[in-house]
């Protein structure tokens, strides 16, 4: 099939889904094994059909803590935003861009991301404890008519998934609900500490309904305001309450340390996020990104491994949807960035392969994103991935010794980071301790995952 008959075809799938959508609406409990049967026989597997096929049993399994947050999705969230949120990640982002960022990585031979991350500021209200961002200069923008051609030029190749951090995004809250409106068939999301959103904001995502919102979180209110600074805590739960109140979807943004790991793995914790009405949660370890970054709150090896088990409890128990970026790596194939599944644009317009990997060959300024994904740096990415068979060492800086300094020498890539550019042997060396460490207690888990799978 040519790439306008697939277009098409991708279309009427679409439209059919849409439909579906609506039939679910009128009774999410009694539908839902219908609109799986009628998924899994449309999808592609280019598409999401392999991931119905995993996720059919444990949503429509009655009682189930999956089909208990479907459940929530339909009697706490508006029901505008829900099929806004429902159409735009399933029919555009699912069903639409991932068989169209399939066929156009055979068409360039290059990766493509199926999310976008870009920082619309680097200005940030808060100073946190071993944030690179606490050090950068406030003066850097992404202005609206750059954001504006990002999505403009990811969606022309596929992406229809879109988050924002910064510096702290809601800052530019004009100009993020511009763009929301502007892109009404995107999802957005964005990081953030939660300070600025208030009643009004919350009316602004009730409007544009495309909008769903992480909030960074460290724990209870000790540990939060140890990191973010006093009063940070008190001023995320009023930001919860607000959009739990008026029913807003969000999640919670959570990065485990040495300090406190213990707490964001307790299952009070996990069930307090949720009673507070988290319906997803990301999590990260910390990476000691930045000249003056605090190695010290690296994690054990023994505490990351206790995350990992924490994560697939709950995902067994908990109405929540999470990942962990760097435990996951057998559910995403390791590492997702450098475009294989995202990308990271920071507010001076370096395209980045990630969040943490501050050096970049490409600006946006002056490349186009699919420039970009060509460059020597992306494309080192490209050859490279995975960066180990043990998919539990996803990463090529935090576990993986001397990768990432291979492919920055390699390429030519060059610090980005705004306030004291960074060495890539410098910033490796922070990591090896954690690695050497980390690399037995992976194995001791993949080889654990594959006699599993061969037993089966």
């Amino acid at each position: 099939m040519d790439m306008a008959n697939r277009k098409v075809s991708d279309m009427i799938r679409a439209a059919g889904v849409k439909q579906m959508l609506q039939y679910l609406d009128k009774d999410p409990e009694q539908n839902i094994t219908k609109i799986f049967d009628w998924l899994e026989k449309h999808a592609t597997e280019d598409g999401i059909g392999k991931h119905l096929r995993a996720a059919k049993p444990i949503l429509t399994n009655k009682g189930s803590n999956w089909n208990v947050l479907l459940n929530k999705i339909y009697t706490d969230v508006d029901p505008d935003v829900r099929k806004t949120i429902f159409e735009n990640f399933i029919i555009n982002t699912a069903m639409m861009g991932l068989p169209m960022e399939t066929r156009m990585r055979e068409k360039h031979g290059c990766n493509i991301p199926w999310a976008i991350l870009f920082d619309p500021t680097s200005a940030c209200n808060l100073h946190c404890i071993g944030c690179w961002a606490a050090e950068y200069d406030k003066t850097l923008n992404l202005s609206f008519e750059e954001m504006d051609n990002i999505v403009t030029q990811g969606k022309e190749l596929g992406t229809f998934m879109y988050i924002m951090s910064g510096g702290e995004p809601t800052i530019r809250r004009k100009d993020i609900f511009r763009l929301c409106e502007k892109h009404s068939d995107c999802l957005f999301s964005c990081f953030t500490n939660g300070q600025l959103i208030d009643e009004s904001f919350a009316d602004e995502m009730l409007r544009v309904k495309n909008l769903v919102p992480a909030f960074s979180i460290e724990g209870y209110r000790e540990a939060n305001d140890f990191r973010r600074g006093e009063g940070t805590y008190d001023g995320v739960m009023r930001a919860m309450e607000i959009l739990k109140r008026k029913k807003l979807p969000f999640g919670t943004s959570l990065c485990y340390t040495r300090q406190n790991t213990d707490v964001i793995g307790s299952e009070d914790f996990w069930d307090f996020i949720i009673d507070k009405g988290a319906l997803f949660s990301w999590l990260f370890t910390y990476i000691p990104v930045g000249n003056n970054a605090a190695p010290n709150l690296i994690v054990t090896a023994e505490q990351r491994k206790f995350m990992y088990d924490v994560v697939r409890n709950n995902r067994k128990t908990k109405p929540i949807f999470t990942l962990d970026f760097w435990n996951d790596g057998d559910y995403i194939d390791g590492c997702i960035a450098g475009g294989r599944r995202y990308l990271h644009i920071n507010a001076n317009g370096d395209i980045e392969p990630c969040a943490f990997i501050h050096y970049s060959d490409s600006n946006i300024k002056d490349k186009t994103l699919l420039e970009a994904y060509k460059s020597p740096l992306f494309m080192q990415y490209r050859n490279n991935q995975p960066f180990s068979e043990n998919l539990y060492r996803p990463c090529p800086m935090f576990d993986n010794i001397g990768e990432l300094a291979k492919m920055v020498i390699a390429s030519g890539a060059k610090s980005t980071d705004m306030a004291s550019p960074e060495d890539v042997k410098n910033l490796t060396q922070k990591c090896v301790e954690q690695a050497t460490n980390w690399e037995p207690v992976a194995d001791e888990l993949w080889d654990a995952k594959i006699k599993k799978v061969v037993n089966q």
